[in-house]
């Protein structure tokens, strides 16, 4: 730790130049300052790495001292010197902040280990956010979630076309993760700034999603007793998002086809010719190729709307991210329900990757809700999870009596799901610690969930 800037803040004169002697022997990079208002003027310019502060002062003291340095935005850490030893003393001091404290009269080897011990947990610190920041930009577009190879896929896709006016369809199971792709292509857009609409067609009529979609004039049917704008009005300069658009009537999509060609349209039972600018993301969980062949979706609408597609394998096939989904929920679910639920118990993990998920993303969300809403302690044991997914699990002690007597196979898996549980879900993390390639992980986990020979597409947050 040497080379390190410490501020040394002390009202005694010989006690604060013999601890500036003995640090700069050691090799760190030293300033003092006889008092709190001092010290926080030398905090912006010398920025250093941790501060040795007395309590007691004249006109600013030590825990003062350090709660100003804090709202300055210094993330320098604190190490507190007090001549008073009690107990209440040092919980007042640790509950201000303090990395740790040190009792006067000073034993400077006692002052060095403190000091290296601070220093050293500030860099874990900072060493943590800096792998959490690198993951997030690697792995994260928007509030997608997943590592697996082939969202990688996913992600150059709505890289590439996010900053273009290209009109995307999703496709996709239904729970797979569909409107946050939208939402992600509209955020790494030039539109960003402008609305992000978003229309469930699935859930009106035919008539209700013409009058939602293009607006109505008033009078122009029973209940129009005002002129309304619709949807694509609404989304003028920025993004409309029409979700299920399979489900659409081909008297509505004649009309959707115009807008997409002239960007033109006008209000239910108006006459003026209105004008948007306006990108489409459509997103649908049937096969519309099968729906043109039968006649129930218009071919030049589809190529339309096809001119980028993002498809969103399921859950079952991308078993490999479950671990990072659940963490990502427990985390969201803790914040939600006041709990402190911190990982998974023996065998639960293994429950969830044996399960199929036919509700995919959206129903693991649901079971982890449910399972964080019903947990009686820091785990969320199998008897948490919904009934469709318990099955038999290990007892505690069962990874401690793998070895000896296992086979190959057993210990194998036992590594890679607790290592696993070690890294909160991130097959990377887990790769790298065990020294084996994402692909393997990503093929075992596969095989554990007896999902077939090899890993699949990538994961996605919620739909």
């Amino acid at each position: 730790m040497a080379n390190e800037r410490i501020l040394v803040v002390d009202d005694e004169v010989n006690a604060r130049r013999a601890i500036v002697t003995i640090l700069k022997e050691e090799g760190f990079e030293v300033r003092e300052a006889a008092d709190g208002v001092e010290a926080l003027g030398l905090l912006a310019d010398f920025a250093p790495a941790a501060v040795l502060t007395d309590v007691r002062m004249p006109r600013m003291d030590g825990l003062t001292l350090m709660r100003r340095a804090r709202e300055a935005g210094s993330d320098a850490t604190f190490v507190v010197m007090t001549a008073f030893a009690s107990v209440e003393a040092a919980v007042e001091v640790m509950r201000a902040g303090a990395e740790s404290y040190l009792t006067k009269p000073l034993d400077m080897n006692a002052v060095l280990v403190v000091l290296g011990k601070a220093l050293e947990t500030r860099q874990l610190k900072s060493e943590t956010r800096q792998l959490r920041e690198r993951v997030a930009e690697r792995f994260r577009v928007g509030n997608i979630i997943g590592d697996a190879p082939e969202l990688q896929g996913v992600y150059a896709l709505i890289q590439q076309a996010a900053p273009t006016r290209a009109t995307v369809l999703i496709l996709g199971e239904s729970g797979t993760g569909k409107e946050l792709v939208a939402q992600a292509l509209h955020e790494f857009s030039p539109r960003k700034e402008r609305p992000f609409v978003k229309v469930h067609c699935a859930a009106l009529s035919e008539g209700l999603l013409e009058s939602e979609l293009f607006g109505h004039e008033r009078g122009s049917f029973t209940g129009a007793v005002a002129r309304k704008e619709g949807r694509f009005e609404l989304a003028d300069g920025g993004t409309l998002f029409l979700d299920e658009i399979g489900e659409v009537s081909l008297a509505v999509q004649v009309k959707l086809l115009r807008v997409l060609q002239s960007r033109e349209f006008e209000r239910v039972g108006g006459t003026q010719t209105l004008k948007v600018d306006v990108r489409i993301v459509a997103a649908t969980h049937r096969d519309l190729q099968a729906e043109v062949k039968a006649g129930r979706f218009r071919e030049d609408l589809y190529y339309r709307l096809n001119v980028v597609a993002v498809t969103l394998p399921p859950l079952r096939r991308r078993k490999g991210d479950i671990p990072a989904l659940v963490n990502h929920f427990l985390e969201r679910c803790n914040t939600t329900y006041g709990k402190e639920v911190k990982g998974l118990a023996p065998g639960t993990l293994q429950a969830l990757m044996s399960h199929d998920w036919p509700g995919n993303i959206r129903e693991l969300e649901n079971a982890v809700e449910r399972a964080v809403v019903l947990a009686r302690g820091e785990e969320l044991t199998a008897d948490d999870l919904p009934p469709v997914l318990r099955g038999p699990r290990p007892s505690p002690e069962s990874s401690e009596r793998l070895i000896p007597g296992a086979s190959l196979a057993a210990i194998e898996r036992e590594a890679i799901l607790r290592t696993l549980d070690m890294v909160q879900g991130s097959t990377t993390r887990a790769a790298e610690v065990l020294g084996i390639s994402v692909r393997k992980i990503q093929y075992k986990l596969k095989e554990y969930a007896g999902g077939g020979s090899g890993p699949e597409a990538g994961a996605l947050g919620e739909d």
